[in-house]
């Protein structure tokens, strides 16, 4: 009996492909050994870059839909209810009128939205394995999945640590500042970077209602909005996120050191998230900084990676906390591919870098 059933399955699988060709019914995924995954924006920056990371993967298969039909609605519907996962990298409204698509029986598509549609909805689990603890496991059962944003992603990195050791009191009022890589703007300000005359830097969010600043005071802890002060610069990929604090603010007795070991603590087994030297000091002799001065903002291009520095003067009681990470990488695409393989049980590592 057992060989009856494995040879069913076998034929099964063999020709699910077909099946599904002229079926809006997905298959479960048992009858393949490749889990499915459609990237609906798939021309998009963001979207291009998912698929560049998971195109060498032979644990997945990508259903791609051709140029002509990237807005037929029908096919998009198709192709969200066969896929084990679907990375949305849409805008607002295109994610939210796309989520809504998946049939009321389909209880295992995976969605994992790029835009900033769901990041504070309940339904939702917010995308930042590291947050804390809890937040991993909540990812590996989730079936909607929120990516962070990329600012957010340092900004958070940075607080939420602070306030679950108790450094940071909630509702403290923070500043942020930021710089990231030209690629953040999408295809309109990288075509403006790469062929036109433009600034050399430039900030702007000047109204502060920038639309990462809720994410901000929600899964930082806080509960209190930051002053944002966003920046971008003539470099592609890179971002480096800033935040001053006086230790006056902070727990009583707070020092340099205390603030570097709650971020060890936090973040100690991570793959991606590392916390370098403590100190100009260290982080000079370590070779960090480019001609001994200066923290460059596209050292971690290509990469998930996210590292956190704390550049403390315990003398004048102050302190600057900055996390430098791929505005691209573990700000957008890295992190969809890392939340992926988390939701879909395989290594978390898995075409990551």
């Amino acid at each position: 009996m057992k060989l009856i059933a494995l040879t069913t399955c076998a034929f099964l699988a063999a020709t699910s492909h077909a099946f599904v060709s002229r079926s809006v019914r997905r298959e479960p995924s048992f009858l393949s050994a490749k889990k499915k995954v459609f990237i609906d924006g798939e021309a998009g920056t963001t979207g291009l870059q998912v698929r560049d990371r998971l195109s060498a993967r032979e644990d997945l298969e990508i259903l791609s839909i051709p140029d002509a039909l990237r807005k037929d609605e029908a096919t998009r519907k198709r192709l969200i209810n066969e896929a084990d996962a679907v990375i949305l990298c849409l805008p607002d409204a295109a994610s939210i009128e796309a989520a809504s698509w998946v049939e009321p029986d389909n209880d295992s598509t995976v969605l994992i939205d790029a835009s900033t549609a769901f990041r504070v909805n309940d339904d939702w689990v917010y995308g930042f394995p590291e947050m804390s603890k809890e937040q991993r496991s909540k990812l590996e059962s989730s079936k909607r999945i929120a990516n962070p944003g990329c600012y957010p992603t340092g900004f958070i990195g940075l607080t939420r640590p602070l306030v679950d050791a108790g450094l940071l009191p909630k509702g403290t009022p923070l500043t942020v500042n930021a710089i990231s890589g030209y690629s953040g703007g999408g295809r309109q300000l990288m075509e403006i970077f790469e062929n036109e005359k433009h600034e050399p830097w430039g900030t702007y969010g000047l109204s502060l209602k920038h639309k990462h600043v809720p994410e901000m005071s929600v899964y930082s802890g806080l509960g209190t909005k930051p002053i944002f002060q966003p920046a971008v610069g003539t470099f592609a990929q890179g971002m480096v996120v800033s935040v001053p604090l006086h230790y006056a603010w902070m727990a009583p007795g707070v020092t340099g050191a205390k603030i570097h070991e709650a971020y060890q603590k936090h973040y100690e087994g991570s793959t991606f998230v590392e916390v370098m030297p403590l100190g100009e000091s260290a982080v000079k002799e370590s070779g960090l900084l480019e001609r001994g001065a200066f923290l460059a903002a596209d050292t971690l291009a290509n990469t998930n990676k996210l590292q956190i520095f704390v550049f403390a003067n315990d003398e004048e009681q102050q302190v600057l906390l900055v996390a430098r990470l791929d505005n691209l990488g573990k700000g957008a695409s890295g992190a969809a591919v890392q939340n992926l393989n988390i939701a879909l049980g395989f290594d978390e590592t898995a075409g990551l870098m």
